[in-house]
């Protein structure tokens, strides 16, 4: 994977197969301790001690679509790469959370990748899920949860466009704010 951002789709496509109804993704990024935390927590079915144990075997998954599980043991390998780690938190019945630490500046970091499209994406793809997306740059952070949006729309599915688009320019306008990035016809210009 070759962004961040995939692998919180990634983990938060596990959460869902997990059955998880409610998933909470946080984003941290602290300039001045030189450090980037993800972090994908979820109410699902977590896992037993053995299969914990054993998470970060590229051959153990629970998926039944395909017999190899890359996805945790290379972003442990890219954190570890850029002088992190990640650690995998589990109980049966109540969940499970991933969490995943970077030295912000490391010349190996993978990019964050685009965050506006990775939580639209999630939200339009699990529109059953309770979503609750955290995204924190130094002192600021931004925090959409999704329960007084799906309830103010009543019957209006998530997919209409116009709720796309709505859906989208908050996401944006929320990440932008907090990075205090103003954008003009596409083009972003950086505040700071």
């Amino acid at each position: 994977m070759r962004e961040l951002s995939l692998h919180i789709l990634d983990i938060a496509e596990n959460s869902i197969s997990a059955g998880a109804s409610g998933i909470v993704v946080s984003v941290r990024e602290d300039l001045k301790a030189d450090e980037l935390c993800l972090e994908v927590a979820d109410n699902g079915k977590g896992m037993s001690p053995e299969m914990l144990a054993s998470v970060l075997d590229p051959f153990t998954t629970s998926r039944l679509s395909r017999k190899v599980g890359l996805g945790i043991p290379l972003l442990k390998q890219a954190a570890e790469a850029c002088r992190g780690f990640l650690r995998v938190e589990s109980e049966l019945g109540k969940g499970t959370k991933v969490t995943a630490k970077f030295q912000h500046s490391h010349i190996d970091r993978m990019p964050l990748g685009n965050l506006e499209d990775t939580f639209l994406t999630l939200l339009l793809g699990a529109p059953s899920v309770h979503w609750v997306f955290n995204y924190q740059y130094n002192q600021q952070s931004y925090r959409f949860d999704d329960a007084e949006f799906k309830e103010a729309l009543g019957e209006i599915p998530l997919s209409d466009f116009r709720v796309i688009e709505f859906l989208s320019t908050t996401i944006h306008n929320g990440i932008a704010k907090v990075i205090n990035i103003t954008t003009e016809k596409g083009v972003v210009y950086a505040n700071n």
